[in-house]
């Protein structure tokens, strides 16, 4: 495949505002499936308004937090446990997001946030790595305003495993991905709070072969060297493996 062939594959009519990104800013600062498509996706059926104070929880390399702020206009408070804030600092101004991305390193168990100081929190491929606890969903909603908005869309499952992974994912399965759950699974897990009220839960629309495409092309294009999860996704074939999506609003009082 061509240089343009890999390029033209990473522009989705399924993600519009993605498709008029770079594909190869969009890979160089991957890392996973595509976080623009992931927060294009989430943010659907999210209020985002100019102004707005979000946190964008697992950011990565900040792409996904240069997303919102070009799209929204919204304040965005980049947060990441592995990525040197000065490195997302420097990809924030040679976007021209300075004025709106603020770049912080912190574990997900300890932020540096006053109560009530988000008016959304935002998580695209991360929230499932530190948020399966019950317990973590009462600690990161006091930081989101009374009506405020939490959405994640993380790697899941189209439909539950009975008993662990079907033989043919066996050989590609590793320990993190029982971190992977349906759409319901999750919602179970937010309405038992009683804190927020769940007003979204779904599984991504032809999200295996979305997830397959990235895979598939980022590598393709030479700019990145991982294993990534290109073998689990064929092995696969679209029975299990998609990005669930789960979107509630805090309660008020």
């Amino acid at each position: 495949m061509g240089k343009e062939g890999w390029k033209k594959a990473l522009q989705l009519e399924q993600f519009p505002r993605a498709a008029r990104y770079d594909p190869e800013w969009m890979v160089q600062n991957e890392m996973g499936p595509s976080s623009l498509w992931l927060m294009e996706f989430l943010i659907e059926n999210m209020t985002l308004k100019p102004g707005m104070k979000v946190l964008d929880l697992g950011c990565g390399k900040a792409g996904s937090s240069i997303f919102l702020a070009r799209e929204f206009g919204v304040q965005v408070w980049a947060l990441d446990l592995w990525i040197d804030p000065g490195q997302n600092w420097e990809r924030i101004k040679e976007a021209g997001q300075e004025d709106l991305i603020y770049p912080l390193q912190g574990e997900a168990h300890a932020l540096p946030f006053a109560p009530y100081f988000f008016d959304a929190i935002v998580s695209a491929d991360a929230y499932h790595y530190f948020g399966t606890c019950q317990l973590y969903l009462h600690y990161i909603i006091k930081f989101l305003r009374p009506g405020g908005q939490i959405g994640i869309v993380v790697p899941g499952l189209i439909k539950d495993m009975e008993e662990g992974p079907p033989p043919h994912l066996e050989p590609h399965w590793e320990s993190e991905f029982y971190t992977f759950h349906t759409p319901a699974w999750w919602a179970r897990l937010w309405s038992r709070s009683g804190l927020i009220q769940v007003e979204v839960v779904d599984n991504m629309p032809r999200g295996w072969e979305v997830w397959l495409r990235w895979e598939q092309n980022a590598l393709a294009s030479g700019l990145i060297q991982r294993e990534g999860d290109l073998e689990l996704l064929q092995a696969d074939g679209g029975e299990y493996l998609g990005f669930s999506r789960i979107i509630g609003r805090r309660k008020e009082g």
